[in-house]
């Protein structure tokens, strides 16, 4: 997913990429792929705020943040030339949703500058449909809001500052898809869209022995899928072994995980390291035996077991 949003950037951007889970697993595989990217390790993580000054070393000119975990049909050069048209010290894209009271939404006039942030309102109070869909075209001056070396959120401390002193704050909305894969059901659903837009049935990462059946699924590096076994609407981690005739059905499977044969898995996440035995039936569950690794980032499957 990194690699698609890295994709949608225009040719001459320089990257910087804020991590702090899996730091050199992301490296290695943006050398191998041969995009030139910087790395920018966080001590710990920062927050959207945080991150960005930890970054100010590299920021010289107008510059974006964008969420790693949102995959959307924003298109990134018309949302830079408004906010440059517009003047603005941040422009935040925006997303129109039905069910506006599970989010904060904005409060915007017809040029579309950005008033006030209202949390979850009730329908009739709302002030608008719009969200804030996670990609951020910024100013160097909104750096000097940001107190360096501790979690700073941009949308719950930054953005109502500039608010308040009046800075221009533009909202730029966008049509298509919006999708913000922190959900299970999300990620999937993301999965397939990317095969989708790539043309692909199927994703198998390297050194994978696939004698069983895939659709609209990806299969990590190193992963087994033993004979009349069939994945549908799935993500299976690296290095997973799958036995013989199991159906895996609108899951998410960790990585390191020994899936016997005649497994049934359906609509259920599978934490990394598992061990599902010969004949066993799963439907809508959640199987994460094992600790949480530290500096599991919070929008994984490890979260996603603690949410129920």
């Amino acid at each position: 997913m990194l690699h698609h949003l890295i994709d949608s950037l225009p040719q001459e951007t320089e990257i910087i990429l804020a991590t702090n889970y899996r730091t050199e697993q992301i490296n290695d595989y943006f050398k191998k792929e041969g995009i030139d990217i910087k790395i920018n390790r966080e001590p710990e993580p920062l927050g959207t705020g945080g991150a960005t000054k930890y970054a100010e070393d590299y920021i010289d000119g107008t510059f974006m943040v964008l969420n790693g975990d949102i995959i959307s049909s924003l298109n990134i050069r018309k949302f830079i030339q408004f906010h440059k048209k517009n003047k603005a010290t941040a422009t935040i894209s925006l997303w129109p949703v039905k069910n506006v009271w599970e989010f904060g939404v904005v409060a915007i006039k017809p040029d579309g500058r950005i008033t006030n942030f209202v949390e979850k309102p009730r329908k009739e109070e709302a002030p608008s449909n719009l969200i804030n869909a996670g990609a951020y075209c910024l100013e160097p001056e909104i750096l000097d809001y940001i107190e360096k070396g501790r979690l700073v959120s941009m949308e719950k401390e930054i953005f109502p500052k500039i608010i308040v002193e009046g800075k221009r704050f533009y909202g730029y909305t966008f049509n298509g898809f919006w999708i913000d894969v922190g959900r299970p059901s999300s990620y999937i659903e993301v999965n397939k869209i990317l095969l989708e837009r790539n043309r692909l049935n199927y994703l198998a990462g390297e050194n994978c022995d696939i004698k069983g059946r895939l659709e609209e699924s990806c299969v990590g590096n190193g992963t087994k899928i033993g004979k009349k076994s069939r994945v549908f609407s799935s993500v299976i981690y690296e290095n997973c072994n799958i036995g013989i005739n199991a159906i895996i059905e609108n899951c998410i499977v960790g990585s390191d995980c020994t899936i016997g044969d005649n497994v049934i898995l359906r609509d259920s996440i599978i934490g990394d390291g598992e061990e599902i035995k010969d004949g066993t039936k799963i439907e809508g569950e959640k199987v994460w035996s094992k600790p949480v690794p530290e500096g599991y980032p919070e929008k994984q499957i490890g979260n996603a077991l603690k949410d129920d």
